[in-house]
């Protein structure tokens, strides 16, 4: 059952070294605040998943805190590429990145299996892809019905799964609205569940259809207005495009985004507030 804490709080208490860690939100409420506390703690030897790995991974790498990365994109969104990632992966700085990347299909297909607690997901894909030549989390298995050839990856369940909401009621569920992702998912399939909220309320004044994450699924709740700027939080803040641009220019010098992240993270500065 939920319990609310501080966010440092929480972190300290479910996200260790070495770590499988998933932090979901697509295009909107991505936990940027939650992903800074981790780089804050100096976690260290993490396995990082996210279907769209961008600003908040490019950090995260950039600090030293990740081994593996588990995706299906990695981009700074309508600007470029992601350079601390790159860094990492073709420089090893400031450690080796080891990479698996899956398409989009295959990492919500995994996510799905593993909210449903089995061991892999199944899927028709990968058909003519390179992918299962570099990545070998991708197998091909016959159907025991049909006989036909279907491609195989493991489900997603991770020590901790990491997301950003609107609201949260004192009964410890959770409102996520707006553009859904696979934040539910990550959460059911997670051995344990941090979630940020802009606001605790009385009333989750939930719609019809509206994806409520119950309270027995998840193990923290921490109170973090703006957790998700730079990007947006539907019906709070909108996205600050002009930081994506900026971050650009900042992630490409490492001597530039190590200062960054002193002022900004570290010293708990508000740039990308």
């Amino acid at each position: 059952m939920a319990q609310f804490m501080s966010l440092h709080d929480a972190i300290a208490r479910y996200l260790h070294d070495g770590a499988t860690v998933a932090m979901e939100g697509f295009t909107h409420l991505i936990p940027f605040a939650a992903g800074h506390e981790v780089i804050r703690q100096k976690k260290r030897h993490l396995t990082l998943i996210r279907m769209t790995p961008d600003i908040i991974y490019d950090q995260l790498i950039g600090a030293g805190c990740a081994d593996r990365l588990i995706f299906s994109w990695g981009g700074n969104p309508g600007v470029g590429s992601l350079h601390r990632l790159r860094d990492a992966v073709e420089q090893s700085y400031p450690q080796p990145l080891e990479i698996f990347e899956h398409s989009h299909a295959a990492m919500a297909c995994a996510y799905e299996a593993g909210a449903a607690g089995l061991p892999l997901a199944v899927l028709r894909g990968y058909i003519g892809s390179d992918l299962p030549k570099v990545n070998p989390q991708i197998r091909f298995i016959e159907c025991p019905f049909t006989g036909e050839r279907l491609a195989a990856v493991p489900s997603v369940r991770p020590d901790v799964s990491i997301i950003h909401a609107q609201r949260a009621d004192r009964n410890g569920n959770v409102l996520v609205t707006g553009i859904v992702g696979v934040q539910k998912e990550a959460v059911l399939a997670a051995q344990h569940s941090i979630v940020t909220v802009e606001e605790i309320v009385d009333d989750l004044e939930a719609g019809p259809n509206a994806c409520v994450i119950p309270g027995w699924a998840i193990d923290a709740i921490a109170e973090v207005k703006n957790g998700a700027a730079p990007s947006y939080a539907y019906g709070y803040y909108p996205r600050n495009n002009s930081f994506y641009k900026e971050w650009d220019g900042i992630a490409r010098d490492r001597e530039r985004f190590n200062q960054w992240l002193q002022e900004n993270v570290y010293n708990q500065g508000g740039t990308t507030k």
